[in-house]
């Protein structure tokens, strides 16, 4: 196969093009847009499934021991998900496993969910099988009639169906809901009716507030996206569960728009990775421009950095004081000012809402969009990307 079929786009960004609609829709012929502002009905749709699903199995054996989340991709990014809804006291570990298989000690007092938007990634059915072969309780979510639902049906155990309309980078909240209903029933988390109910309705205003049809000015997705253009994107989220949303924008970014990106926790950054701020890609640059050049040309701009800081201030449940939170809130008011000391441009995206995951959602569906726009203003389509679908070709030989 030709690793350059499909490929097309421009090197520039064309700002004009995210204000056109018609464009819009010929540039995303596969809906990428349309499946992104589904993440709502997502949200219904799920929870209507995971109830229909015999999840009391889950409690006749108690409390396990520990809970591993198998998947990879989008799939594995709903451990990280459950990990930090479920918060720094929960009572059993929340572990996200991206491999093959299960961890060695994995047993009979363990509860596995395997989770596949396909229902047949060898991640996901390695550990559902393992996990059968081991007598530990077993949990899949993925495609209906699928091979993981088979394993599901032979060990049986509960299968949530998750029909598959997009591709998994699109059905995030799609696969992350049966997993927290799960881990409800487990007792691991407090995620109630209201919880989801206000999630979806949060991810329909941002779906409404990120429409196409809503011009660049007033569009929190296509502002995000044209500050963005022509950098290299650095994430950082100022709590765990912001640091989720950034590393998720980081997945986005990198198959939608093929930007490349960093991302990660904003106390790790402060360790090492701020140091980037005072490289020849942020407040080093300066000296290498051209002082006779022409303020205008900006054929000749070197790549700068951008900086995109996911803040969560509101207050966790889980913990026994307000100190965490204030540690995190300095750490961001200083890393937004040793940017605008080095000229580093910075976006800031902050939480809203009262429960964790809607937070969550909050930081997630604004920059899931961005991602979209930044494609389309290259001229990409956001839902093809052949070397996707080259590397799952290559790895299957």
């Amino acid at each position: 196969m030709d690793g350059t079929a499909g490929v097309s786009g421009r090197r520039v960004a064309d700002e004009s093009a995210l204000d056109d609609p018609v464009t819009l829709g010929e540039q995303d012929p596969g809906g990428m847009l349309r499946f992104t502002a589904s993440a709502g009905a997502q949200v219904r749709e799920s929870a209507a499934l995971a109830a229909e699903a015999n999840l009391q199995l889950l409690e006749e054996e108690g409390r396990p021991r520990a809970v591993v989340i198998a998947g990879i991709g989008t799939a594995g990014r709903t451990g990280d998900v459950l990990a930090t809804v479920a918060g720094p006291r929960c009572p059993v570990p929340v572990i996200p496993h991206r491999s093959a298989g299960v961890p060695g000690w994995v047993g009979a007092a363990d509860v596995v969910i395997a989770i596949s938007a396909s229902g047949r990634s060898p991640e996901a059915l390695g550990a559902a099988e393992a996990a059968h072969r081991r007598g530990a309780r077993l949990v899949a979510v993925g495609a209906p009639d699928s091979q993981l639902q088979s394993v599901a049906e032979r060990a049986r155990a509960p299968f949530i169906p998750v029909p598959r309309r997009a591709p998994a980078r699109a059905s995030l909240w799609a696969l992350t809901v049966p997993v927290l209903l799960a881990a409800r029933t487990l007792g691991l988390v407090k995620v109630n009716e209201a919880d989801l109910a206000e999630t979806a309705a949060r991810l329909d205003a941002d779906a409404d507030r990120c429409r196409p049809t809503a011009e660049s000015f007033v569009n929190p997705a296509k502002s995000l996206a044209l500050g963005l253009a022509g950098s290299i994107p650095i994430v950082w989220g100022s709590s765990p569960l912001a640091t989720v949303a950034a590393r998720r924008f980081g997945d986005t970014l990198s198959a939608n728009a093929r930007y490349p990106v960093v991302t990660g926790a904003l106390g790790e950054a402060g360790r090492g990775r701020v140091g980037l701020l005072d490289g020849v890609f942020g407040g080093l640059i300066e000296s290498a421009r051209d002082i006779f050049a022409d303020p205008g040309d900006t054929e000749g701009d070197l790549t700068r950095l951008r900086l995109v800081l996911l803040r969560d201030g509101g207050l966790n449940a889980e913990d026994d004081t307000d100190e965490p939170l204030a540690v995190e809130e300095r750490r961001a008011d200083a890393v937004q000012t040793l940017a605008e000391r080095r000229g580093v441009r910075c976006d800031v995206v902050t939480a809203e809402g009262g429960s964790a995951l809607e937070r969550l959602a909050s930081l997630v569906a604004v920059p899931d969009f961005a991602s979209i726009y930044l494609a389309l203003a290259h001229g990409l389509d956001p839902m093809a990307v052949p070397a996707i679908t080259e590397m799952k070709e290559l790895a299957n030989q």
